[in-house]
């Protein structure tokens, strides 16, 4: 039975867990230059509502509901870095705080603190606290979910908290669609610990599962715009065992403390029931749902990208802090230490190893090496107001560097766009509909033209040739990280 200090500690807790959590978040945020994946929110984002609403009958219904919110939030706060990225930052913060409450409800307030720190440093979570997708707002409702959960558990007669929990777990699958996976592993528990409880978990499972039937129709009908996973090799050991929530250094490291927290809990589960239903919980939580992604990948379409499964990062928290816990009590009873000290400096350790990861994550191309904005200012600086710019339309629609228009439009302002058709704001799909840039006549262009390619030998790519046909002749070349910047006359 948990005293009012226990709950005030834990209060506490949670409130400097999601203090760090969000500051790690928002810190050198606004580095990095967008990427493909946000240019994909941001361009949703910053249509009209009626063509937002086209748009998702068309591709990308399965984020609606993050990209609604954050067209309001664009119209409040702008498009820039920092500004569509805080709300995973602060999403961040809340699934730090979310984490420590639930493994001091089952663990206790030194549980609770070290699994708040470890999930607000965790590599995966420093990758989502900065990015402009929903994945940092899924996993924070995924745990505040499992936290309501347990709540209802314990007032099992409570109809309006069962409701509660439906409704959140329906909206949960809007918000992100493998969500819904966390109702298997809320099932798990729920038959192994809470029997009595089964039939009731079960009926308002069922209820959410019938709320969230329009998404899951919409994102059967839309199964095709996940196709480009059958073409990448992503289903691999590294990113299974280990990149889904640490990076390289850490990963092997965090993996064996989680044996060893998971170990520890069976060996003490006679004395420490709670613990053990801690640790199952965390364990079913990290397990099922991989399983579940990988299972479908092979039985159904490829459906795997560690991204996905980054709602689980709350249950390797928890198990690290397992780890770390039994660690230092083996330490203390070898040596000299307190449990506290020994405890103490494990954490320290491991949030430590957690930092240059985190420093790496804000550096200038820290994502997918993208340098749109780089590009884009540089364009900004030396082309003159109706120059020509030929955007690189070799890559695939995510890489290509004419979203620099899109993402970045200030600094190309009153550059032309020969190759545009009509732009994304007019088209059912996420992209611009352009003419290729081999069609374009020396009529199409102006005396100077800029060409923006992505990739190495800029000045022997398609559009260098190209345009050297039609008269053209290199002026300049300025690369920037993978993009080159050319400057031809003609």
């Amino acid at each position: 039975m948990r005293t009012s200090t226990d709950r005030a500690r834990l209060r506490r807790i949670a409130l400097i867990a999601v203090v760090l959590g969000m500051l790690a978040g928002v810190a050198g945020s606004w580095i990095p230059s967008f990427w493909g994946d946000e240019a994909a929110s941001v361009m949703s984002a910053s249509r009209t509502w009626p063509e937002l609403a086209r748009m998702l009958q068309t591709v990308d219904g399965v984020h609606g509901a993050y990209y609604a919110f954050l067209h309001v939030w664009i119209d409040l706060f702008g498009a820039g870095e920092f500004s569509v990225r805080l709300p995973s930052a602060i999403a961040a913060g809340f699934l730090a705080a979310g984490t420590a409450v639930l493994a001091g409800r089952l663990g206790g307030p030194r549980l609770a603190l070290a699994a708040g720190l470890i999930a607000a440093l965790l590599p995966r979570t420093a990758v989502m606290a900065a990015e402009a997708r929903s994945y940092a707002i899924g996993s924070a409702i995924a745990v505040w979910l499992t936290v309501l959960l347990l709540v209802v558990l314990r007032r099992r007669h409570s109809w309006w908290l069962w409701a509660v929990y439906a409704a959140g777990t329906a909206a949960a699958i809007y918000v992100f669609l493998y969500l819904a996976l966390l109702l298997v592993v809320h099932g798990v528990f729920v038959l192994r610990f809470h029997r009595r409880s089964l039939w009731r978990w079960a009926v308002w499972a069922a209820v959410a599962t019938l709320l969230a039937v329009p998404i899951v129709l919409l994102a059967a009908a839309e199964q095709n715009q996940i196709g480009f996973l059958a073409h990448r090799d992503y289903i691999t050991p590294l990113n299974v065992l280990a990149l889904q929530w640490f990076d390289p250094v850490t990963a092997w490291p965090c993996g064996a403390l989680i044996v060893i927290g998971f170990t520890g809990v069976l060996r003490s589960r006679h004395q420490d029931p709670s613990g053990l239903r801690l640790g199952v919980l965390a364990l079913l939580w990290l397990v099922l749902p991989t399983a579940a992604v990988l299972i479908g990948s092979v039985l159904i379409a490829p459906m795997y990208t560690v991204r996905y499964l980054s709602f689980c990062v709350p249950a390797a928290a928890i198990l690290i802090a397992l780890g770390v816990q039994t660690s230092a009590r083996w330490l203390s009873r070898r040596t000299s230490l307190r449990a506290t000290t020994a405890s103490g400096v494990a954490l320290a350790v491991v949030l430590a190893a957690f930092v240059p990861n985190l420093v790496v994550l804000r550096g200038l191309y820290a994502k997918d090496g993208s340098d749109w904005r780089e590009a884009a200012a540089y364009l900004r600086a030396h082309a003159r107001p109706g120059d020509a710019v030929l955007y690189d339309d070799r890559p695939k629609d995510s890489e290509e560097p004419r979203l620099i228009v899109a993402v970045y439009p200030r600094d190309i302002a009153g550059l032309r766009d020969p190759a545009l058709l009509s732009s994304f704001h007019t088209q059912p799909g996420l992209w611009d509909r352009t003419v290729p840039n081999d069609r374009l006549t020396a009529g199409d262009l102006t005396t100077d033209v800029w060409a923006i390619e992505r990739g190495p030998a800029a000045e022997q790519s398609p559009d260098a040739r190209h345009l050297k046909a039609l008269g053209y002749r290199v002026i300049s070349s300025h690369r920037i990280n993978v993009t080159t910047v050319l400057r031809l006359e003609r």
